[in-house]
């Protein structure tokens, strides 16, 4: 099973180029679930909707209550933001939380939950998208609080791991990325640990997902992973466990970068792996 996440960078610089590279990358990957953050939705259409048309996936996307903020920094009140996921099999059911937000403004940060038809387990599927303020270590882990019981409240009733996506703005080695695994720190839920997909790749493999060599990004800025693949223990004959992870959009297409942000892909197992 075929996972991907990526930050979109919403409606930012050339976006009517980089939707066509967003799809071109998305094509080549052939991905079964994407967790998608930053997806603009104005004037009856949404980013979500017609990439899942152009792939042949079923969607669901999660507005921001809160697009103010985002709306300011474009300078258009019309356009809408929101998480979205984009799937093979049909979404069952979903749900939708919001995050605890900094002090002085909301910047209108939620997760979603998804359940997903797949053919041998239902898949518990989430994708979130933490406060970016660098300064604001301490709202994220108030945020992975709020995360970690929204997943324990909706991943049941299925053998399968539950996956957690997405753009969490914080460094391998913080202390909110510690506290949501829940296994270099005491987890946010009693009991419940989630495994960073990232510690399964290759070593020397290239990891910054928010990189110099983007022309997005200013300079002055450290390369560095800030989005996850997360997924809780395998479940009966490893099933879910990792089995790869890379890198993906991490370079132009056409002449255009995709996004601000390198895609996160993970390869899952989709059925139980019996011991010899």
């Amino acid at each position: 099973m075929r996972v991907v996440t990526w930050n979109l960078w919403w409606r930012f610089g050339p976006w009517e180029r980089r939707r066509k590279a967003i799809l071109a990358v998305l094509r080549d990957l052939r991905p079964d679930v994407v967790g998608l953050q930053e997806v603009w939705a104005c004037g009856g259409e949404n980013l979500a909707e017609w990439l899942a048309d152009e792939l042949g996936l079923y969607w669901t996307w999660a507005a921001s209550e809160a697009p103010e903020w985002w709306q300011r920094r474009l300078g258009d009140s019309t356009v809408d933001l929101g998480n979205a996921v984009l799937s093979r099999w049909p979404v069952v059911d979903r749900a939708v939380v919001r995050l605890p937000k900094p002090d002085g403004e909301d910047d209108g940060r939620l997760a979603l939950y998804t359940r997903l038809d797949a053919p041998t387990h239902p898949v518990p599927f989430f994708t979130t998208h933490l406060t970016s303020l660098t300064h604001a270590s301490a709202v994220r882990c108030e945020q992975v609080r709020v995360l970690a019981g929204f997943v324990a409240d909706h991943r049941g009733g299925t053998a399968f791991p539950p996956v957690i996506t997405g753009d969490f703005n914080a460094w391998p080695d913080s202390d909110e990325i510690r506290l949501f695994g829940g296994y270099k720190t005491a987890p946010a839920i009693p009991g419940q640990v989630f495994l960073d997909a990232w510690e399964y790749a290759a070593p020397g493999t290239p990891a910054a997902t928010w990189a110099a060599a983007n022309p997005y990004i200013k300079p002055g800025n450290p390369d560095v992973r800030l989005d996850y693949i997360h997924v809780g223990p395998p479940g009966p004959d490893a099933l879910g466990h990792v089995r790869s992870v890379h890198r993906a959009g991490d370079g132009p297409v056409d002449g255009v970068w995709p996004s601000d942000h390198a895609a996160v892909v993970a390869d899952l197992a989709p059925v139980p792996v019996p011991r010899p």
